[in-house]
């Protein structure tokens, strides 16, 4: 019984883990987006 407590607790901690790390490249793109120099053809 503790094996899968401890398996649910370790899947729930890499999802939340997984999304922090989605949420900070969509920032990082975001300001990307927003700092590149504007090209003027």
């Amino acid at each position: 019984m503790k094996k899968i407590l401890l398996l649910v607790l370790l899947v729930g901690v890499g999802l939340v883990v997984k999304r922090k790390i989605d949420e900070g490249k969509k920032e990082q793109a975001l300001w990307a987006e927003a700092t590149d120099s504007v090209s003027r053809g």
